[in-house]
Formats: C-alpha cells, sequence, structure tokens
C-alpha cells in the first residue's frame, strides 16, 4: 500500500531566520581570508596604538594599495574587527582586537587560527574526494597555511601554560627536567613545545620526532635560531618507529588523534619510557559525547577533524581516525591498551586536556 507524503509547512519567519544566519556565515568564512590578509600585509600592526588611520594612511604605511586596504578595512569594521568614525573617516582597532590580532605571546593570539582555517579550506577539494572513495590525505600533503597555521595557532598556548601549570602538575617531573632528564617530543611539528622545554630546562636532553621532512626542517632551524640546538635535536620519525629507550618524559601535543595507529603508538611509547617514566598527552578539549561538544570549540574542531585530522588518520596505517573530538573516555582506552596501567587528567583549558599516563 502505498503512502501520500504529507506537504511539510515550513516556517517563513524561521527560514529567513537561517538565511540571514548563512549570510553571516558566509561572511565569517570570507574573513579568514581577510584576517590572513591583514596579517600578511601588516595591516593589524600598522593600525594598533594609533588612534584612527585613513586607508590612504594605512596604505602608505604598509605599502599596500589603498584601494584594497579600504575595501579592507570596510569588511572588517562591518564585521567588528575594526570600528569605523563617520565624522573623521578614521579606522581604528581597539585594545581587545589589538591583543588578539597583533601580541604574538598573548595566549589569546588569532592569525595562527585563521590561517590554518584558510589552509584547510582551500585543500577542502581534496577532501572532497577522499570522502567519496574512503581514503585519507597526509599531513604532508597540505599547503603551507596548514602548517605555518598550525604552529601559530598553538603556540600562544603552550607558551602560556606549558612550563607554567602542564609540566607541574605531572608527579616529579619538573624535578627531573631541573635535575636533567631524557625527553623524546614526538609529533613536534616545528618544534615549539620541543624548544620551548629545552630554554626552561638547559639541564635536560630533547628529541623532536616528526614524519614529515619539511617540519623537522622547520624545527631545526627554529633550535638554531633560539640557541638551543644542542640540547634540542629533531629527526625523522613515525609515532610507532621513532628511536630511543630509557625516556624520563614523552609528550605528544596535540597529535595522538591525527595518527593512524595510536594504540601502536602507545605501545611504542610504553617501550621507550623508563619504568618510572611519564607520557604527557595534549589533547583538543572534548567531552565523552557528542552533545558535550555542540558548542563553539567543538564546531571549529569537529570542522577541522573532517578537513584535516580524519584525513590524516585515514593515510596512514590501521586509520583508527579517532578525531579531534575523541575526549577523555576514547584516549583512556587507547593509553590502556597500549600498557599503561595509571591515566588521569592533570589540566585543561578551553582548547586543550592534559592527561597523565604512567607504565
Amino acid at each position: 500500500m502505498s503512502t501520500i507524503e504529507q506537504p511539510v509547512e515550513v516556517d517563513g519567519d524561521k527560514l529567513m531566520q537561517f538565511v540571514f544566519r548563512a549570510v553571516d556565515e558566509v561572511g565569517a568564512t570570507l574573513n579568514a581570508a581577510l584576517v590572513v590578509m591583514g596579517d600578511k600585509l601588516g595591516l593589524y600592526r600598522a593600525l594598533a596604538g594609533t588612534g584612527g588611520l585613513s586607508p590612504t594612511q594605512l596604505a602608505e604605511r604598509t605599502g599596500s594599495a589603498e584601494r584594497y586596504v579600504r575595501e579592507w578595512l570596510n569588511a572588517q569594521a562591518a564585521g567588528g574587527y575594526v570600528q569605523y568614525d563617520p565624522d573623521s573617516g578614521r579606522y581604528m582597532l581597539p585594545p581587545e582586537q589589538t591583543v588578539a590580532l597583533t601580541d604574538p605571546d598573548s595566549p589569546a593570539y588569532l592569525p595562527g587560527f585563521f590561517q590554518i582555517a584558510l589552509g584547510s579550506v582551500l585543500d577542502s577539494p581534496k577532501i572532497v574526494d577522499a570522502a567519496r572513495s574512503g581514503d585519507g590525505l597526509g599531513w604532508h600533503e597540505h599547503g603551507h597555511d596548514v602548517h605555518d597555521g598550525c604552529e601559530r595557532f598553538f603556540r600562544p598556548g603552550y607558551n602560556a601554560h606549558l612550563i607554567a601549570e602542564w609540566l607541574p602538575a605531572l608527579d616529579g617531573v619538573v624535578d627531573k627536567l631541573e635535575r636533567g632528564a631524557r625527553v623524546a617530543d614526538v609529533g613536534c611539528g616545528h618544534g615549539a613545545s620541543t624548544i620551548l622545554m629545552a630554554r626552561a630546562f638547559p639541564n635536560s636532553a630533547l628529541d623532536g620526532w616528526d614524519y614529515h621532512d619539511g617540519s623537522i626542517e622547520t624545527a631545526r632551524q627554529r633550535a638554531q635560531d633560539a640557541g638551543v640546538a644542542d640540547r634540542a635535536r629533531f629527526q625523522t620519525a613515525s609515532a610507532t618507529a621513532y628511536s630511543g629507550t630509557d625516556y624520563d618524559l614523552v609528550t605528544m601535543f596535540d597529535c595522538l588523534h591525527d595518527m593512524g595507529d595510536p594504540v601502536g603508538a602507545a605501545r611504542h611509547v610504553r617501550g621507550t619510557l623508563k619504568p618510572d617514566g611519564t607520557w604527557m598527552i595534549v589533547e583538543p578539549n572534548a567531552g565523552d559525547r557528542v552533545e558535550d561538544n555542540l558548542n563553539p570549540v567543538g564546531r571549529a574542531f569537529y570542522a577541522f577533524s573532517t578537513l584535516l585530522c580524519t584525513p590524516a588518520s585515514l593515510s596512514q596505517d590501521v586509520g583508527l581516525a579517532l578525531g579531534a573530538q575523541a575526549g577523555e573516555a576514547r584516549i583512556r582506552d587507547v593509553v590502556e591498551a597500549g600498557g599503561f596501567t595509571r591515566f588521569r587528567r592533570v589540566a585543561e583549558t578551553p582548547f586543550n586536556l592534559v592527561f597523565e599516563a604512567r607504565p
């Protein structure tokens, strides 16, 4: 017996509310490119602390074309990123936006967040193809905006929390580092976390590991520039194959969920640690249930997970694809499957959860 579908009644007001929300979403999507543009051209930095500039003045200060700068400023004013004074025709960068958009030492620094988002969007056609086939897309297959933006986004948070809060939350680790410990920073990327620890603990020796040759080359140069190349060494290897034993501390920053075989990585970490060693795992902040993550941070991380993290895992052996919103329970399962008997959450921020695992 066939059924007759009843017409669905559409609420016109709700429809238009969604349409205008979509208009705002499109503006926000385009604004990611505009923020990166403003960062690369130095427009925000030139505006900061001036009390307001005209488009001509800003263009002259940055060596940019006035017509582009004028449109950029109007878009920024419409989005609330800068303030416009119609009487003077000048545009001002408020103090809060000045911190968020020009101060790389602030944990609220945002240009890297926009840069990795823009890079992810630019690479999205590859993800559409991968979603059809079920294939993955490795980290090394993304453009420089993904690589550079990732480090620029996470580095301010590490600078703010790693030495002051996260490492002291681990049982006895700071004492070992101060005396002189062996550390493996696995999935180190450009080496921001490795170099930060090397500068804070000059008696310790650190090995940074990453499977991406380009990132390791960058990390070596960064260590040289920071004056810590003698105690922060970088080598290419995967999380399941890096060498070395008797490490006092193994760290993984925002990368375990990207791995194809995180359980295999956990087993390898277990085999490279001293009996009294510690594994510190820093992961994106997430609850264990989908409904726990239906918020602005979860939305951003689910999007990055779709475009970056899940494809990265699927491009590797096993392809477990934990996703950026794995949550504490799934991380615990991985850690315990890898042979660790003690696991606890030791710290968190709005963007990260920090775990301690012990043999």
